[in-house]
């Protein structure tokens, strides 16, 4: 290829590049007129137009198979938390929880799934309940939540459990007991070992305890045990009687 060539060919690159910036630049002022509109909408119209808005950009996004690529600003009341989250707060930690929220904002949106025309808490349960409950929070996020909204393929409440634990077992928080009971209502819907080992990052001897713990507690549930002697209630015959033979066999 002759240097002619290769300055045509430098200079169609150019004219591309700049064809592509210049296309760019009025694609955001074209998007940029449109969203001074979204001003003349009453807020809760307005919040809903932006949630549209995320969703297809979301459509067209590199990032679309990541759920954190569209965060939807949702009413709290159309989200509610899940009745399987092994993961405890103490008091101390949720009041600094709702301080960190209160002063710095949400900074990590609350993970859900589809359910029932609203959606269910995966992960960030007690982000939820700051939204909920703190009057000051609520107040400033105009009583919605940030939601990053995982695929709704997987409807099973296995596959749902297991997402929540495997969020609180990433950051090495959950209670053994909740484990337990989780790992047992898991082989109930036929998940075996391997599985739930597989999909809550568990190996095979964790599995085993874990299941042992509520099998053991289940077996026995429904027993009766005898009443414990009381000391105060023992027969002084019977006494008397064995210190007797106490005596006869020392003679």
């Amino acid at each position: 290829m002759d240097c002619a060539a290769l300055e045509v060919g430098a200079q169609g690159s150019q004219m591309s590049v700049r064809q592509l910036s210049i296309t760019s630049t009025d694609l955001v002022e074209r998007a940029r007129v449109l969203f001074e509109e979204l001003e003349l909408e009453p807020m809760d119209s307005r919040i809903e137009l932006l949630n549209e808005i995320r969703r297809e950009l979301h459509k067209h996004s590199p990032f679309a198979s990541e759920p954190v690529d569209c965060v939807l600003w949702v009413q709290a009341e159309d989200v509610t938390a899940n009745d399987y989250n092994p993961n405890a707060v103490a008091p101390p930690e949720m009041k600094l929880l709702e301080h960190s929220i209160t002063e710095d904002g949400y900074t990590q949106p609350i993970v859900a799934w589809p359910h029932n025309g609203g959606f269910e808490v995966v992960d960030g349960f007690h982000r939820h309940r700051v939204g909920r409950e703190s009057v000051t929070v609520r107040k400033r996020v105009l009583g919605r939540l940030p939601l990053a909204v995982l695929s709704d393929s997987r409807h099973d409440r296995g596959d749902r459990i297991a997402a929540t634990i495997r969020h609180n077992r990433a950051r090495g928080k959950h209670q053994v007991a909740k484990m337990s009971d989780i790992v047992v209502e898991l082989k109930r819907r036929n998940w075996n070992d391997e599985k739930i080992g597989r999909e809550l990052g568990m190996d095979p001897d964790e599995v085993l305890r874990l299941t042992q713990i509520t099998g053991l507690a289940e077996m026995f549930a429904d027993q009766e045990f005898s009443t414990s002697w009381d000391l105060d209630t023992v027969d002084e015959t019977e006494v008397k009687l064995e210190d007797e033979g106490a005596d006869e066999d020392e003679a």
